[in-house]
């Protein structure tokens, strides 16, 4: 029997659509995994993202975040505190909903390989990431508010998870199997 006959969904057109409905599934859950603070939730989003970009590649990683931006957009309440619409956008959290897409994007440049400099790289590497994100979003949130209440309630509360998702995102990427670059 073929190889193909055996898997024939693993080389059909609908892979890259299953990869991107997982994605959004996975970010969408990210969303709800939340401990509330204001002006700004912590999520698991932001692992996700990275994740993302660094498993799909740069541009399906991008293109899957942009798709769930889309259906919040559109309506869904995919976001955090089932947050949806164009007020998303616009609100305190927009700074860090608009990094997340060059987030994924960077991170599918992010090296591969098992080696424990390679670890170490990506670990940084998701650290820089999580870093442009909190400076974006806190970029954003201090326009809306001043620069002291931005540090003190949308950058300085995520540092410590900001260190611990990436870590976490690295050994994900470690653990998986053919991860061999």
């Amino acid at each position: 029997m073929s190889q193909s006959a055996v898997r024939p969904f693993a080389s059909s057109r609908l892979r890259p659509v299953a990869i991107g409905l997982a994605g959004v599934a996975a970010l969408t859950v990210s969303s709800y995994v939340s401990l509330p603070m204001v002006p700004v939730p912590v999520t698991l989003q932001t692992l996700v993202v990275v994740l993302l970009g660094a498993v799909a590649g740069p541009r399906m990683g991008a293109a899957i975040v942009l798709s769930w931006m889309g259906l919040a957009l559109t309506g869904a309440p995919v976001l955090a505190g089932g947050k949806t619409g164009l007020l998303a956008f616009a609100g305190p959290t927009a700074g860090y909903l608009f990094a997340f897409p060059v987030a994924a994007f960077l991170a599918g440049f992010l090296p591969k390989g098992q080696t424990l400099a390679l670890h170490g790289a990506r670990f940084a590497g998701f650290l820089g990431l999580h870093a442009l994100i909190l400076a974006v979003g806190g970029s954003w949130l201090a326009m809306l508010t001043t620069l002291e209440i931005a540090l003190a309630s949308g950058v300085v509360p995520f540092l410590a998870g900001s260190l611990l998702k990436s870590a976490l995102a690295a050994a994900v990427i470690a653990a998986m199997p053919g991860a061999k670059g």
